[in-house]
């Protein structure tokens, strides 16, 4: 891929080298959902697809952005000043960057995802950040990650490191061994280190209505109950209020209603590694 960006700005209908755009990816799919202008087609189409399966007006989506942007400012304001944001999608707002660095402006941040168009708007977007970088690498390979020299020279993993898994397990179905790929990154950070993850649950069936339009249009996408994916945090700490749906994670205001079709979708949590 050329390493000249001017196209982000010059023509937004051009397509860069390497990006496929007649297979929907979910980084786009994400975007479109959020009434974003970096998806095709193919991937609106799919948007449509989930909409009708769920129809929720892409509310889950922006809950989800919206707990991200509390869990970052919690994290940062607890003192992490280094984020990996794994299978990050596409610069959405409030991105990983802009909030941890409205905590502690030295705070470093790695996005990593495999979808080129990620890498491509974020190089971009970041160009005059030098404590910001975007990844291309598939998060389903942790080794590979976690020895990538841009996370190498941007992160020190023997300090305490914010991972973010935002939205991207329950792409990753059993076969491919989940539970493994994230016990992997629990693994190689510091004692002391957070995990932030949130995921689809079955618990209703207006979201197990989800999971068969996920894997004919994305080819992945397995939701999983509550337990399942509390197994995620096996030995590391929760931190209050647990795992809970995301309008119940420390909310910027009290949640009076009883929560509708798209609170019920994604539940998520934050835990902490024992440093003892």
């Amino acid at each position: 891929m050329s390493d000249d960006m001017s196209w982000t700005q010059r023509n937004p209908e051009y397509v860069p080298p390497e990006i496929d755009t007649t297979r929907p990816s979910i980084a786009r799919v994400y975007d479109a959902i959020l009434g974003g202008k970096d998806n095709y087609p193919v991937d609106r189409a799919v948007a449509e697809e989930l909409n009708e399966a769920f129809p929720d007006g892409g509310a889950g989506a922006r809950l989800n952005r919206a707990m991200h942007g509390r869990v970052v400012r919690h994290l940062a304001g607890m003192g992490v000043d280094q984020f990996l944001d794994l299978g990050s999608g596409l610069p959405t707002a409030p991105n990983t960057h802009e909030v941890a660095q409205s905590v502690n402006p030295g705070a470093k941040v790695v996005y990593v995802d495999n979808d080129p168009i990620v890498h491509a708007h974020g190089g971009a977007l970041l160009a005059d950040d030098h404590r910001t970088v975007v990844v291309d690498a598939d998060v389903r390979e942790p080794d590979r990650v976690l020895t990538h020299p841009e996370v190498t020279a941007a992160l020190d993993l023997d300090r305490p490191v914010g991972l973010i898994l935002h939205a991207v397990i329950h792409h990753i179905v059993d076969a491919h061994d989940p539970r493994g790929v994230v016990e992997t990154y629990k693994k190689a950070v510091a004692p002391g280190s957070y995990m932030s993850l949130t995921h689809f649950t079955s618990s209703t069936a207006a979201a197990r209505g989800l999971q068969s339009v996920l894997m004919k249009a994305l080819g992945t996408g397995q939701l999983r109950s509550l337990v399942e994916i509390a197994g995620f945090f096996d030995g590391l700490d929760l931190v209050e209020p647990g795992l809970v749906y995301l309008p119940y994670w420390r909310p910027d205001e009290p949640v009076t209603a009883a929560l509708d079709i798209a609170g019920l979708l994604t539940c998520g949590g934050v835990g902490r590694k024992p440093t003892d």
